[in-house]
């Protein structure tokens, strides 16, 4: 647990600074995982072109904002609260015996900023790096790179009416956890963060 602690302390990329407009994105904890939540629409993409509102049974072409979360496939699908974790889900979560799900959720409008959600500037370069960072993080169909009919969709009810599971790229473990997972992905597209985020507190509370 110690450099579970420290290391999110000691920063990547360290002289960056947040410009004074640009994109706005989010990223949101649950107090266990968090989620990179971004714009449906924007000069650079427009995800509904592959995530279409109209097939989730509660989202439309009014919701504005798109969260992408990523994590071990067993525990999202089985394990709804921590009340239903199962030591199997467990063991094989930590130890790299499972598979890894990519989850996407709408939200109507730009989250609320609270302890548990951060918001965060960029440029549209550094939101392009971000981007090429979520698609390739969903498996697609045979080797082909990610386009919107070649990901694959986990056959699964969802949380609610706005989200949906789709296979996902890798595997979790106590290294590569969903926290280090958006970790990874602030680091990758410039934003100061810890080089090793394996816990939701240590993005959340260090993000500046």
């Amino acid at each position: 647990m110690g450099c579970a602690n420290t290391l999110p302390k000691i920063k990547a990329n360290w002289n960056w600074t947040e410009p004074e407009s640009g994109i706005e994105i989010f990223v949101k904890s649950n107090g266990v995982h968090t989620d990179l939540v971004v714009p449906v629409k924007s000069k650079v993409i427009s995800w509904d072109s592959t995530f279409h509102p109209s097939s989730f049974k509660g989202a439309d072409s009014t919701f504005e904002y798109l969260a992408f979360g990523w994590g071990d496939k067993g525990f999202y699908l089985y394990t709804p609260t921590w009340a239903d974790l199962k030591f199997s889900t467990a063991f094989k979560a930590a130890f790299w015996l499972g598979e890894s799900a990519m989850h996407v959720t709408y939200y109507q409008n730009s989250p609320k900023e609270t302890e548990r959600c951060k918001k965060i500037i960029i440029s549209e370069e550094q939101y392009r790096k971000l981007i090429s960072y979520i698609k390739d993080s969903f498996k697609t169909i045979g080797q082909g790179s990610y386009v919107g009919n070649s990901i694959i969709r986990i056959d699964h009810p969802g949380y609610g009416n706005h989200d949906k599971f789709y296979e996902g790229k890798g595997t979790y473990n106590l290294f590569k956890t969903c926290n280090e997972w958006t970790g990874d992905g602030l680091e990758e597209c410039g934003v100061k963060i810890g080089l090793w985020t394996p816990l939701q507190g240590g993005i959340i509370d260090e993000i500046e």
